[in-house]
């Protein structure tokens, strides 16, 4: 079996196919602490492209309250009881990824949910840690939490749906290393849905097709964010491009913030799969089952977030989340103004670090009229 390395677990691993990065990958960055479950990501995404027969189970995009909600339900812990215990030395994992450990034409590791497991879109919506007894408050520190995580495809750099597909109906964009499912080509033997160990592939039983995520690529191609970016009303999302065949650039938002501050993670790196859309872990969740979910690095990052006052550039970039329908290309921190541009060059969005203030007077003299509770 081909040897890939992979950046997120910083060595090489075993992989069906010899892959090339494509020329540019598309990449996403979620901010977990600014999301309120509002769902208006998950309405965007299900009004647009899964409103038909036989995708009434299907969300692209989904909201689950951590750490008991799932969608479809277990989607995580099912995968995770029937493999090894993850081991990470430092940032190198040590233990095999879900292509690892298997004959060479056998599929990934994985499990196929039952339609019980999509009934339950809102389980443990709300829910957390612990138990608060009758009359109980909070004071203070507290050892219980919850917070939300938004999902999506990850577009992965080496895709378990693809390596599963017996068919290879599933392929990787060159231009945009977007993941898209051929329906023509497609039989529907669901081993796309047993591989991915997201569960972000599903089966329509209709069409009898699988179907996916499809990265908005016909927004993309003219240079736009995808509808659940865009719909964000919490700000907490960031789509654009990240860098494959040259270094990451100080100038682009998305490579910045992933790849030389390294304040956004990847989910579940240990699966294997290259994901690429990156969180921001939650500031007031335990340090271990953060890791859990994001690998190492999340002490850095959740300590870099905490001085984000301090640190204008970081600051500024995570300013322009949902300040532009455009993707940006590039950015700039000036004057305590973040600008972003789009790949033509023209200027997108402009945030100021403090918002514009005009304090009107009391009496208006053109109109002489007194003005009250006015700023």
């Amino acid at each position: 079996m081909p040897k890939i390395f992979n950046k997120q677990i910083d060595r090489e691993m075993d992989y069906p196919y010899e892959t090339s990065p494509p020329k540019r990958q598309v990449a996403y960055i979620f901010d977990t602490n600014k999301c309120i479950a509002c769902q208006t990501c998950t309405i965007a995404c299900k009004t647009c492209w899964t409103s038909g027969r036989g995708q009434e189970h299907i969300f692209y995009n989904n909201v689950e309250t951590k750490p008991y909600g799932s969608y479809p339900m277990g989607w995580d812990t099912k995968l995770q009881e029937q493999r090894v215990q993850v081991t990470w030395n430092n940032k190198r994992l040590e233990s095999p990824t879900i292509f690892e450990g298997n004959s060479p034409n056998s599929p990934p590791d994985g499990w196929r949910p039952t339609s019980e497991d999509y009934a339950h879109p809102n389980h443990g919506e709300d829910d957390i840690s612990g138990i608060i007894e009758k009359t109980a408050h909070f004071a203070g520190e507290h050892p219980m939490w919850m917070f939300y995580l938004a999902r999506i495809c990850n577009h992965c750099t080496t895709p378990a749906c693809l390596a599963a597909c017996p068919r290879k109906a599933i392929y990787k964009r060159e231009e945009d290393g977007i993941v898209l499912v051929d329906q023509e080509r497609c039989r529907g033997y669901q081993e796309c849905v047993r591989a991915c160990p997201y569960k972000k592939v599903f089966y329509n039983a209709v069409s009898r097709a699988s179907e996916k995520c499809i990265g908005c690529f016909p927004r993309v191609e003219q240079g736009l964010q995808a509808l659940c970016v865009e719909g964000c009303i919490g700000k907490i999302r960031m789509h654009g491009f990240i860098s494959t065949q040259t270094p990451p650039r100080e100038d682009n938002p998305l490579d910045y913030i992933i790849h030389i501050r390294k304040l956004a993670l990847p989910l579940y790196p240990q699966f294997g799969t290259g994901p690429n859309v990156y969180y921001v872990p939650p500031i007031h969740v335990p340090i271990g089952f953060c890791e859990q979910l994001f690998g190492p690095g999340v002490e850095e990052s959740v300590s870099l977030y905490r001085k984000l006052k301090d640190d204008p550039k970081l600051l500024g970039a995570l300013f322009l989340f949902g300040s532009t329908d455009h993707i940006i290309e590039h950015f700039e921190v000036k004057d305590q103004v973040a600008i972003g541009w789009n790949a033509k060059g023209d200027e997108v969005s402009r945030v100021p670090f403090t918002e514009y203030t005009y304090v009107r007077p009391h009496h208006d003299k053109e109109f002489q009229v007194y003005r009250h509770n006015t700023a």
